[in-house]
């Protein structure tokens, strides 16, 4: 980790092979394309174990290729404890992660969690799974991972010009 990055984001799925990372790659190349990667640290993690240590799905990597994202440097880690003091923003991929966050957080880092896709896009509040879906099911996260990862970049831009105003 960064640890020079003045905010830390943390995206979660259930096993950190499929949708985290996606939200992980998607995030962190609109971060260095605002020239931010200094600042804004990005990582992903799973609620569960299943996967600790494993590379992203075969075809979460593939698709995201297609649009110029490598996830192959990825591997599969867990939600620690100390993830919910080290990360400014843990974004849940689907309601039942962010309970299960929610379930394990600490009182005073509850206000850290929301869901990715906020207010939802396209019709969707959650990222939906695509791990039993076809190609369609990992286009359609890329799409809102993108989506989501714009808008959520553009809230930490304005969130930092406002503290440097008030500095």
């Amino acid at each position: 980790m960064t640890d020079t990055a003045k905010l830390k984001v943390l995206m979660v799925c259930l096993g950190n092979i499929c949708r985290s990372p996606t939200a992980e790659a998607t995030f962190q190349k609109q971060v260095r394309q605002a020239g931010l990667a200094e600042i804004i640290h990005v990582d992903s993690a799973g609620t569960s174990n299943w996967h600790v240590g494993e590379q992203p799905d075969a075809r979460s990597m593939r698709h995201a290729a297609l649009r110029d994202y490598d996830l192959s440097t990825q591997r599969a880690r867990q939600v620690s404890d100390e993830d919910f003091a080290r990360f400014d923003y843990i974004m849940a991929m689907d309601w039942q992660n962010l309970r299960d966050l929610q379930a394990r957080c600490p009182p005073q880092h509850q206000h850290k969690l929301a869901l990715f896709l906020g207010e939802g896009l396209r019709g969707y509040r959650s990222v939906p799974d695509p791990y039993e879906q076809g190609a369609e099911g990992f286009e359609l996260v890329l799409d809102l991972c993108e989506e989501a990862s714009a808008i959520l970049l553009q809230d930490l831009i304005e969130r930092l010009q406002a503290e440097h105003a008030r500095d």
